[in-house]
């Protein structure tokens, strides 16, 4: 049987108080809904389960939430949980609306050209501020980024195993030159 696809969906910040709360980044669409989904899963299998959960004081993320995890009852076990990243297994999570993609769904699908052209695997999908950008990993050379907006990713088709991406035209250049320049 297959390990279920895991879709992270938390991360551990530091230690809040000295009762054990931590400050906690939730990738949830509506951050308080993080503790709804069942215990959480750490890369190493260890589990931690929510037993209170409230919106950071001051915090101008609203995704910035303070929790309190079972069994952990002081601030130095909250310290020891620093940069723990959490995840569920996609099957405890609504499904993706109509225009909507779960970041584990992106990754591993191929990236082509509209005319069919091979340009990589997806490799990521970073979101430095601006809104979620494509990584893609071409055949040879380095990874690139493309934002994943509909003018420069106008189809997602998860099914099918593959995205069509607009490539920029620093990309394209680079494609009929064959060479292997950096991206700006």
């Amino acid at each position: 049987m297959a390990a279920p696809r895991m879709v992270l969906v938390a991360q551990i910040g530091a230690a809040h108080g000295i009762k054990g709360e931590v400050r906690l980044k939730s990738f949830t669409a509506e951050p308080l809904s993080v503790a709804d989904y069942g215990p959480l899963m750490a890369a190493d299998g260890r589990t931690f389960e929510i037993t209170s959960a409230r919106r950071a004081a001051g915090s101008s993320s609203p995704e910035m939430l303070v929790v309190r995890f079972k069994g952990v009852d002081d601030r130095t076990a909250a310290e020891k949980l620093n940069r723990i990243e959490l995840s569920v297994p996609q099957e405890r999570l609504p499904p993706a609306g109509e225009g909507e993609y779960y970041h584990a769904d992106l990754i591993g699908l191929s990236a082509v050209t509209r005319e069919g052209a091979p340009l990589g695997v997806v490799v990521g999908v970073p979101n430095y501020g601006a809104g979620d950008l494509i990584e893609i990993a071409p055949p040879r050379g380095k990874t690139f980024l493309v934002p994943f907006t509909d003018a420069a990713v106008p189809e997602v088709d998860v099914a099918a195993g593959h995205i069509v991406v607009e490539p920029p035209n620093e990309i394209e250049a680079r494609e009929q030159t064959g060479e292997q320049q950096e991206m700006p």
